[in-house]
């Protein structure tokens, strides 16, 4: 992926914008703005490196507003968008990235049915945030799945066994399904993230993607994230 200047510039609050190539006369067109709402992995928590919602808009010639946060859940999400900073963030928006769930399920995946609870409930909160961005503003959103909702790769082993790396594969494959069926309902276009994580066979080892929790995703794995959104407009 191209690497393009940007400056970073902090707004008010829990805004954070990677601005690019604004002519200093203000003659230039106004480039166009990627919004991020979700969770530590759009954040980009324990990398030390460019998130992948950054690095997308540095990529598309875009303003870069992530609002993503460490620990937040679906509803969390669907509640933040009563936040008027964040909802002026939406009314400047070309497009919104939105990645959340992993954190409904993460202290019960291994419970069936609080999993299927908690799945339901995603789909709910979903759609009600994907409803509220359109009424806010009428833009493209893309939903992006999870290749695991917890710990994966070597970490994931060692912290589970067996038993768990399968208890984890089936809750994120439950939470994946809301996702996409979620952003079908609501208009919205569902993106994959497991490709690059486990290959197109699902047997790749994802580790080296990954940071040393085996939770997030590492520079490299951002850049992995980044490269399977479509590019602005195509999917509009």
């Amino acid at each position: 992926m191209a690497a393009l200047l940007l400056t970073l510039a902090s707004g008010c609050g829990p805004l954070r914008a990677a601005r690019i190539g604004m002519d200093p006369a203000g003659t230039e067109p106004a480039p166009p703005t990627v919004v991020t709402l979700g969770d530590s992995v759009p954040a980009g928590t324990g990398c030390g490196c460019t998130a992948f919602p950054d690095l997308y808009a540095q990529h598309e010639h875009a303003v870069s507003v992530n609002l993503a946060e460490a620990g937040l859940t679906s509803a969390d999400v669907r509640a933040q968008l009563e936040d008027p900073q964040v909802r002026d963030s939406l009314r400047q928006t070309s497009e919104v990235l939105l990645m959340v769930g992993a954190n409904d399920v993460a202290d019960t995946f291994t419970d069936p049915q609080a999993v299927a609870a908690a799945a339901a409930e995603l789909h709910t909160n979903i759609r009600a945030t994907l409803d509220a961005i359109q009424r806010i503003h009428p833009t493209t959103v893309i939903v992006l799945g999870y290749w695991n909702v917890v710990r994966d790769g070597e970490a994931g082993v060692s912290e589970y066994g067996a038993t768990g790396v399968k208890a984890s594969a089936e809750t994120t494959d439950a939470i994946n399904d809301e996702l996409a069926a979620a952003a079908e309902a609501g208009g919205a276009t569902y993106v994959s993230t497991d490709p690059a994580f486990h290959g197109a066979d699902g047997e790749k080892d994802p580790t080296a993607l990954l940071i040393a929790d085996g939770d997030h995703p590492d520079a490299a794995g951002h850049t992995a994230i980044a490269q399977l959104i479509p590019p602005m407009g195509a999917t509009s």
